[in-house]
């Protein structure tokens, strides 16, 4: 189990530290409860002052009576529970990839495609290759500049359910690698040799799938879909990031998805035209009555063309799923605290509201008579926003809490500056959790599987924590280190 402080330090700056990874037994939430208070009481952490706690949505960890969330509030009643975002995001992609037929068949496909293709090194070696010779021709011809960093030889990507922003690559490496993957699937085909009767038929459905019209078209629709909401995956996981702007990018997101169902399907079917006469993939007449492909003909199908297919039944389907998953998963009204704190960083802020958030959510943190002076802290702030050049700037919550720390503010408007503090210290994705488990296989390798939990922490602590790290230098340590016991050689 990973343990991550999130906190506000004295410059107004947000910061996420690697404390510890501890041994469970097992992932009962009482189990994890027990480990992580034991942890931090060894620490003399007051786990009283815990204002937030994030982690993703397993049952274990987000139950309201019995997870970890629920037990953790018993002792620490204002550590509010926030699932994370970026978690909350892939299940909406994963939902959409799931529910619409099409896109579940195109998903399962692409990942038949691409594990026929890179099946071994060999085959990788080939694919490499077979693209380095693309990028050679392209050069010649004058399609394509050289430059630095640019014309890189890649390799297809797989997608992973649990793995965040991994479709979006996936499908950016299939369509960027396209006709080299054709033509390694051909020469597995041709090859009778070296490949094996089931390896050719493998390679032939998946060399049938890419010179279909409907796979064509989801590639393209689900890298426009999946291009909008890539900003926001990768906003979601950075260190910095507070929850009222995490909101805000949702909601671009939601606008922008939008926006594409409404008004983008003529650029796309432009694009995916021009891919298939580019690349010879037979397409339908548009115009003509829709017949399936996937099951027998149906008498209903001959009522709509397949123009009406593919933008109705696929391109707006897909798009309002994703758009309603996004709504239900990620629903303002649903968390109060943040529909309450939304005002702090509007044009025109809300005393009430503010105020309501503190009585309802942080009693603990406010006397009464601290809430009678934060009304006209907010008064006395919003009047200067209108006339100080730095504060009307101010976009994000984050914004806020800095520019008071820079100003010297802080003092004057103390009270604002401690709700500031307390909204961001909720988390709002543990992708610093989950980068801490990527380096514990640097360290916990084959060779290394047997060594103590306190080294493996300690290691990882190193190298997490780069930023401290840095700051010894060697010669402290080495003067530490002697100073433990004596030594009878000189140091």
């Amino acid at each position: 189990m990973a343990i991550v402080l999130r906190f506000v330090d004295a410059k107004g700056v947000i910061r996420e530290r690697f404390l510890d990874i501890v041994h469970v037994q097992d992932t009962v939430a009482a189990t994890l409860k027990d480990s992580l208070w034991n942890r931090l009481s060894s620490l003399n952490f007051d786990t009283g002052k815990i204002r937030g706690q994030g982690y993703d949505g397993a049952s274990n960890m987000s139950g309201e009576w019995n997870g970890l969330q629920a037990l953790v509030r018993q002792d620490s009643p204002y550590a509010y529970y926030v699932h994370c975002f970026a978690h909350r995001l892939q299940l909406a992609l994963v939902s959409v990839s799931r529910e619409v037929d099409p896109v579940h068949e195109f998903f399962t496909n692409l990942s038949f495609v691409i594990n026929v293709v890179c099946a071994s090194s060999k085959r990788h070696d080939e694919l490499q290759k077979a693209k380095a010779d693309e990028i050679k021709e392209l050069l010649e011809l004058g399609e394509i500049k050289s430059g630095k960093g640019k014309n890189q030889v890649r390799t297809l990507k797989r997608a992973g359910d649990t793995r965040w922003g991994s479709h979006y690559n996936s499908i950016c490496s299939l369509v960027d690698m396209f006709d080299v993957t054709r033509t390694v699937l051909k020469g597995i085909m041709e090859d009778t040799t070296r490949n094996t009767r089931v390896q050719r038929g493998d390679a032939n459905i998946a060399y049938t799938y890419l010179k279909s019209f409907e796979f064509v078209f989801v590639l393209h629709m689900m890298k426009e879909m999946m291009q909008k909401t890539d900003a926001l995956c990768q906003g979601l996981q950075k260190k910095s990031q507070d929850i009222l702007n995490a909101m805000n990018l949702v909601k671009a997101a939601k606008v922008s998805l939008n926006d594409l169902r409404n008004e983008g399907w003529d650029s796309l079917i432009e694009k995916v035209i021009s891919f298939c006469q580019r690349y010879d993939i037979e397409q339908p007449d548009m115009s003509a009555p829709y017949k399936s492909s996937r099951y027998r003909p149906r008498k209903k199908d001959l009522h709509f063309s397949f123009e009406h297919f593919y933008r109705v039944d696929l391109f707006m389907e897909t798009l309002d799923k994703q758009i309603h998953d996004l709504d239900y998963r990620f629903s303002e009204q649903s968390i109060e605290l943040l529909s309450l704190g939304s005002t702090l960083c509007s044009k025109v802020i809300n005393v009430d509201h503010i105020v309501l958030l503190v009585e309802k959510y942080y009693p603990t943190d406010f006397t009464k008579q601290e809430i009678n002076h934060l009304r006209g802290q907010l008064d006395s702030l919003q009047v200067e926003r209108k006339i100080d050049v730095k504060l009307s700037k101010i976009g994000t919550l984050s914004d806020l809490c800095q520019t008071l720390v820079e100003s010297g503010k802080n003092d004057m408007y103390d009270l604002v500056e401690r709700v500031c503090r307390l909204l961001l210290t909720l988390p709002v994705s543990t992708a610093t959790t989950e980068r801490g488990f990527s380096a514990m296989k640097i360290f916990k390798t084959r060779l290394r599987s047997k060594m103590s939990d306190d080294n493996l922490a300690n290691s990882m602590m190193i190298y997490i924590e780069k930023e401290i790290a840095n700051m010894f230098d060697a010669d402290s340590i080495i003067e530490e280190f002697k100073d433990l016991k004596g030594r009878r050689a000189e140091l």
